[in-house]
């Protein structure tokens, strides 16, 4: 079992940034791909960023790259989400999600086991 808690949502103005952090408690994390979903108001939700556990590799949606960087540091359980040049268009509900299982698709929240509860980001224009 894995428990996750977003944290660090906010309003921020276009330009700005903002970092999210997701707080996981559970044996398994350390051994857990982890992923960065958003949900805009009437959207579906979607892939943002995705780091693996073993490699650290790490995966962005084309309309975040460059601007937002995923790290982990398993020491502390806990993934961030640097958010930087924020645009109206990043405004949704964050969440952060937790893969027990081997897989590749890191993009489809149908892989994911467990989910926080979401936080906030609103950037005004």
């Amino acid at each position: 079992q894995v428990q996750l808690v977003e944290s660090g949502g906010g309003l921020v103005q276009a330009g700005g940034s903002l970092r999210l952090s997701c707080a996981a408690s559970g044996r398994t994390f350390s051994s857990c791909d982890m992923g960065w979903f958003r949900q805009a108001p009437g959207k579906e939700r979607e892939f943002v960023s995705a780091i693996t556990w073993i490699v650290l590799n790490t995966y962005y949606a084309d309309s975040v790259k460059g601007r937002f960087t995923i790290s982990r540091d398993n020491a502390k359980k806990t993934v961030y989400l640097q958010m930087n040049n924020l645009k109206s268009e990043d405004t949704a509900v964050y969440y952060c999600a937790a893969a027990a299982d081997p897989g590749a698709a890191v993009a489809d929240p149908g892989r994911y086991n467990y989910w926080g509860q979401g936080t906030q980001v609103t950037v005004s224009s």
